[in-house]
């Protein structure tokens, strides 16, 4: 490395140029306080992005690196990589953390997501003001749901701003891998279309002359003994939409939600027969199908229910559609997970979904389902008779580990 050569031993173009508190740093202190004063002039001026150059300046000059990068860090010994490497990090997050602290939620993303820690910034999101600029929130709504940063935070602002065709459209191009935030994000769904629909019933009763409903009713409660509501093919809500939200109702977690989707079907299964659309097997009445199934989620007529989906196995048998055939044992399978009844769902992933690959699956799978159960004895038997060696192994070692502990 060579030495930084002083003002003194040539003139300086930092001085020329304009620099006068970095030359005096220099000539003071050496090149360690002049790099603090850079360090310290860019951050009190938020100059942020050349903020992050300084401290990597800082970096090389106190790792003893050049301090003017030529060709490729990975060209660099592995010994000094390493080294730079964590100061390279350390300098990301705290040029992040400013432009977090100066509002900046969308730079500081780039920064934070180069390192892989979206925790402040998902933070940073769900503190975050909503902006009047629709520029400014469109940016804060990539981040939070495109992007991955907050994806409850950005759908909640999706849905509150654009609306449900747009919060639909988003979860279907672009639907979050983790169950939880689907869950969230069907959720409110769910609540919107219930709230906007209970509004718009009432409204029409009342506009019909009659007494408008308490808001405490369910619309189950509203529309009994008001056909008239029906006749004409009338409807309240986008039905396109309301049998998107019923069918991913299931997603929900939430004993609340799951109750507001059965009061939706309540008012679906009344639509007139023309606007309700088919749906694939085993909820050909969408409506009705999955009233039946949300209904023993929350713990009624769980065995009509459980009755209701396993006459659909045989029909099921009958057809040759591939992955499509297996669809209404993946939904029994689900159902009785859902509802405890998990050695019902071993036997019947067992019988029906046997040999397909878990890649195809919308259910647990049979060895997760043993797992679940406890019933790792089963996982064994099923693995012998399936030719699954790896399953067979893990089942009787798992085993041997739960007796040993």
């Amino acid at each position: 490395m060579r030495d930084v050569k002083t003002p003194e031993a040539r003139p300086s173009a930092v001085a020329e140029a304009g620099f006068p508190r970095l030359d005096a740093s220099l000539a003071e202190g050496g090149p360690a306080a002049a790099l603090d004063r850079l360090v310290a002039d860019l951050e009190a001026a938020g100059d942020y992005r050349r903020l992050l150059d300084a401290l990597l300046l800082k970096a090389r000059f106190e790792l003893g690196l050049p301090l003017i990068q030529v060709g490729r860090y990975s060209d660099l010994p592995e010994a000094d990589r390493t080294k730079f490497e964590g100061r390279y990090v350390e300098a990301l997050r705290h040029v992040g953390s400013r432009f977090l602290e100066a509002g900046d939620v969308p730079t500081a993303w780039a920064y934070f997501q180069a390192i892989g820690e979206p925790e402040p910034v998902a933070r940073a999101l769900d503190a975050c003001e909503e902006s009047d600029d629709p520029d400014k929130l469109g940016a804060l709504i990539d981040v939070a749901f495109h992007q991955g940063a907050n994806p409850v935070k950005g759908f909640a602002w999706i849905l509150r701003h654009y609306g449900p065709c747009s919060a639909i459209t988003s979860l279907e191009q672009l639907a979050p891998s983790d169950p939880a935030v689907r869950a969230d994000c069907v959720g409110r769904l769910v609540r919107h279309l219930h709230e906007q629909l209970g509004e718009n019933i009432r409204a029409d009763i009342a506009r019909r002359g009659q007494p408008r409903p308490s808001e405490g009713a369910s619309l189950a409660e509203v529309v009994a003994g008001r056909d008239w509501l029906f006749s004409d093919d009338a409807y309240h809500t986008d039905v396109s939409h309301l049998t998107t939200v019923v069918r991913w109702a299931a997603m929900a977690t939430d004993s609340e939600v799951l109750a507001l989707a059965v009061d939706l079907t309540e008012y679906g299964r009344r639509l007139s027969p023309r606007l309700q659309y088919d749906s694939p097997a085993p909820f050909e009445r969408t409506f009705e199908d999955h009233n039946v199934y949300l209904k023993a989620l929350v713990g009624r007529d769980v065995q009509a229910a459980v009755d209701h989906f396993r006459g659909k196995l045989s029909t099921a048998a009958s057809t040759d559609d591939g992955a499509e055939s297996t669809l209404p044992a993946q939904a029994l399978v689900n159902l009785l997970e859902k509802v405890g009844r998990i050695d019902e769902a071993i036997e019947v992933a067992a019988t029906h979904l046997a040999g397909v690959p878990d890649s195809m699956l919308i259910c647990p799978p049979v060895a997760e389902l043993c797992q679940r159960g406890g019933r790792l004895d089963r996982l064994a038997e099923l693995s012998v008779e399936g030719n699954h060696p790896v399953h067979y192994l893990a089942a009787r070692l798992q085993s041997g580990s739960s007796a040993a502990d």
